[in-house]
């Protein structure tokens, strides 16, 4: 039996993977524990943690890596002394420091300071890097040393851990060598520097929130301008490179995809795109623009054979996953590095087959480096990887870009730049709204994305290689032609075919692509998902059959949009006629929350002849919906198709005011134009006149909050080139006055707080219908009409005013405040000389000794409007 044999040169270093002992003698280690080997025994260390020395242990010499070290004294009291100079040492020390912090605050989610101390983690590792290559001149390598050291300084003040004291040149003092008042002297030095940094980064910090403010301020859209120069692999197949912004902070895709297909011989397929490679991807917001991080992401998908070295007897066109290129765009967003001339290089990194891993593993066990990244990681997580790892073994390949941040929505930034933009300019769609929907802004887009899969290998030896195809169809079961778009800067297509894993019994795809379809045809569509099996042998590959189906609607049965989120479908068998004939399988649920809701409400009955058969298999998708004209709220779905039940036109009036404002502002137009419908095409009688008339206070009051208030001018765009209510003018001030003149009742009092804070746009609303009569029917007794009404709600102003001031001081406060706010606009349509002369006896209504701050600063804005710039009479 051989004997542990004491260490000679193996005597420190790093676990690179967890160990957890299984029994007594062995040692269990984390990632990042250093460890002192004393003795090695047939692939294993026996030795201790330097974190705790007091217990030794045996454990995996194929888990440590080995690093350089010195020896002091020898046999028991041996000590060992990293051979990395001490600021490698340092830094590799507050690395695991903060790894456990940052575990800690990632349980107590605690998000700002999780990314915060991420990013700062990024940094050291990265500097570290640059450190031990040893290439850096003596220079640069000084400048890198302070600025590790202030970035350890920092990090560990904020993260409230002790303060390393330093000399001038940022070496650690050592207490045994150095004198008390030297220490407390340096120590203050070193404090009062990190207070100065911290204060520093704050100012810094503000300025920049400053700066992207009066940005947020001027503009609310923006887009970003993508040029690709030029693609360089050693590939040999054709290829599809799918280009979106990325959030690797949240791991979410931004945008829709930029598609650009890519010949065998190194150029673009088409050869008119050639030099012509250009996307603008547009509807970036200002909240776009202060993201933590955001990265340009590219996915290569290699279209050939299974694997690249396969002959002419193999199946080809298969979409196979290739590599990634990604490069961090976050300063040029932010206003930096913003030159379109620039070419910028994004490094590709190969991603490789499972079977490849799994053949790696058997050889080197644990030892397979943790970079190489296997073509089944979700692709959210392989993106991470890649920016995780900072520098990417490129060998050269990659893509060549230039870009620029532009300012404006895509009509405005085809007439500021045309040099860059033009008809010819593929055009990546945000996935989601912009800041604002202006009014006239249709869009109707269904994003689809393909998430995962389980599918049972079932007479086969290894798992399928399963490829997933998707088609929109009709309830007639016809397919819809070219309604599928994989990237921007092609035509639809209309059945969409998923990249292909390997043998992978559980595939991730995270494939997007867009459905657009007419508004009118959505109610009767869904989508039509089946799975086949692709052989690497062309010949077995034709005998495949699909051997599952699955489906989802498009649209629920009470008329709203299917939501967004993820959906996890239902597989049918696929090899039958059944699965073709839409009639049979429409009347099934298609997901199995469906599946659910249709067992609690009729019970597990028996399943009749005619359902297909349900396999064990599982598929799982996500949807998003960006649309103007889809809902996925009943409340205001009910509301916009109010004609078709008018028996629950109030229920619905009542029901807005509980719709969540995001909602309501994308379909601004659509609802006004509901609400004043209502109103008009119920002239005869006063119905719903108060409803309509609250919540067009509620949507007014809506936008006039912080978090909508970009909306203003879309309210504005709407009163000035979409509202056409002739009549409206006549119930609003109807309306109106009844408010004024009952605010004595409590239950009314609330409703007038509201509409007064809202009287300068029902204002424009009874102006511009006023304007909008007086256009097409010219002078008439109306106007004797309009301008009584208006006498008549100033009289109730002035009884109002004139109660005592313990009643309505609100109310009477909210009157001073905002009624001189509709000056401008009433005189467009009012004599202002009979208007002044109401203001007057509306200011003289008010007591004396009242109010006296509220009464001058109404007085104050009337004296600046548009009244006194009157010629005299």
């Amino acid at each position: 039996m051989s004997l542990w044999l004491p260490t000679r040169r193996e005597k420190y270093g790093v676990a690179i993977y967890n160990y957890h002992a299984s029994q007594d003698p062995e040692l269990s280690l984390q990632v990042g524990d250093t460890v002192h080997i004393l003795e090695m025994h047939e692939g294993w260390y026996r030795g201790y943690s330097l974190q705790n020395k007091s217990k030794k242990g045996i454990f995996p010499a194929t888990y440590i890596h080995l690093k350089d070290a010195k020896l002091e004294s020898g046999g028991q009291d041996e000590t060992v002394i990293p051979g990395e100079v001490s600021l490698v040492q340092e830094l590799s020390t507050t690395l695991r420091e903060w790894a456990i912090i940052w575990h800690r605050l990632y349980l107590n989610s605690n998000k700002v300071m999780f990314h915060h101390v991420q990013q700062m983690t990024y940094n050291l590792i990265e500097w570290r890097s640059q450190i031990l290559s040893g290439t850096l001149p003596k220079d640069e390598l000084l400048d890198l040393k302070r600025r590790v050291i202030a970035k350890i300084d920092y990090g560990n003040r904020i993260l409230g851990l002790d303060l390393v004291v330093r000399d001038e040149q940022g070496n650690i003092l050592d207490p045994d060598l150095t004198s008390t008042i030297t220490l407390f002297k340096a120590h203050a030095a070193v404090s009062r520097g990190i207070d100065e940094r911290i204060q520093e980064e704050k100012s810094r910090t503000h300025n920049m929130e400053v700066r992207r403010q009066s940005i947020f301020s001027a503009t609310h859209t923006y887009s970003l301008y993508i040029n690709l120069k030029n693609f360089v692999c050693n590939l040999g197949e054709a290829a599809e490179l799918l280009m979106s912004l990325y959030d690797p902070v949240q791991s979410e895709f931004i945008s829709e995809n930029y598609l650009v297909r890519w010949s065998k011989i190194g150029k673009p397929k088409e050869f008119d795109r050639q030099n012509k490679l250009e996307a603008l991807f547009t509807d970036l917001s200002s909240s776009d623009l202060i993201r933590l991080r955001i990265s340009l992401v590219c996915q290569i998908v290699r279209v050939g054979h299974m694997e690249l070295k396969e002959g002419k007897k193999h199946t080809c066109g298969l979409r196979r996953p290739f590599g990634v290129a990604v490069m961090d765009i976050t300063d040029m967003i932010g206003g930096q590095n913003n030159d379109e001339e620039k070419q910028h290089f994004i490094p590709f990194q190969q991603i490789a087959m499972e079977t490849y891993i799994r053949q790696r593993q058997l050889i080197m066990s644990p030892l397979l480096t943790s970079r190489v990244i296997g073509e089944n990681e979700p692709l959210t997580s392989v993106f991470n990887k890649v920016i995780a790892a900072k520098e990417v073994n490129h060998k050269g390949q990659g893509l060549w870009v230039s870009m620029k941040l532009l300012p404006g929505d895509m009509k405005q930034v085809h007439k500021d730049f045309p040099h860059l933009v033009d008809r010819s300019t593929a055009v990546a769609r945000k996935m989601g709204f912009p800041e604002i929907v202006l009014p006239g802004d249709i869009r109707n887009d269904i994003y689809v994305t393909l998430i995962q899969g389980e599918f049972d290998k079932g007479k086969k030896k290894t798992p399928k290689n399963v490829e997933v195809t998707m088609g929109v169809y009709d309830e007639e079961g016809t397919r819809i032609e070219k309604a599928i778009f994989p990237g921007s800067g092609y035509q639809g297509i209309s059945e969409y075919k998923s990249v292909v894993y390997y043998q992978v019994k559980q595939p991730f795809w995270y494939e997007t692509v867009k459905v657009a379809i007419a508004v009118e045809d959505v109610h009767r569509c869904h989508l039509r998902f089946t799975f086949r099996h692709r052989s690497s042998q062309e010949s077995k590959d034709k005998s495949e059959k699909l051997f599952g189906m699955s489906f989802v609607k498009l649209m629920k049965p009470d008329g709203t949009t299917l939501r967004d989120g993820k959906h996890d479908l239902i597989v049918f068998k696929g090899d039958t006629k059944k699965a073709e004939d839409a009639k049979c399988y429409l009347a099934q649920p298609g997901t199995k929350e469906e599946q659910e809701l249709r067992e609690s409400q009729n019970g597990k009955g028996v399943q009749h002849s005619a359902t297909l058969s349900i396999i064990k298999d599982s598929f799982q998708i996500a949807t998003l919906v960006c649309s103007t004209k889809l809902t996925q709220n009943v409340d205001l779905l009910g509301l916009l198709n109010w004609r078709s039940s008018h028996q629950s036109i109030e229920q619905n009036l009542r029901r807005l005011m509980e719709v969540d404002g995001s909602e309501i502002v994308k379909f601004l137009q659509d609802t006004l134009d509901a609400l004043f419908n209502i109103m008009m095409e119920t002239s005869d009688r006063d119905t719903y006149d108060f409803l309509v008339f609250d919540a067009l206070v509620f949507i007014i009051s809506l936008i006039g909050d912080i978090k909508f208030q970009h909306f203003n001018p879309v309210l504005e765009t709407y009163i000035t080139n979409h509202f056409s209510a002739t009549l409206a003018y006549v119930k609003l001030a109807k309306v109106l006055h009844y408010y004024v003149s009952n605010a004595e009742r409590a239950d009314k009092t609330d409703l007038l707080f509201s509409a007064l804070k809202a009287l300068k746009y029902i204002f424009r609303f009874i102006v511009q219908s006023k304007q909008l009569y007086l256009r097409i029917y010219g002078t008439q007794e109306s106007d004797t009409e309009f301008s009584e009404s208006i006498r008549k709600l100033f009289l109730s102003f002035n009884s109002l005013m004139d109660r005592p001031l313990e009643e309505s001081v609100k109310i009477k406060g909210a009157a001073l405040k905002y009624l001189p706010s509709i000056v401008n606009h009433v005189m467009l349509v009012f004599d202002p000389i009979e208007l002044s002369v109401l203001f007057t006896k509306f200011i003289q209504s008010i007591p004396d000794y009242q109010l006296v701050r509220q009464k001058l600063n109404c007085m104050c804005k009337i004296v600046e409007s548009e009244l006194f710039k009157q010629p005299g009479e």
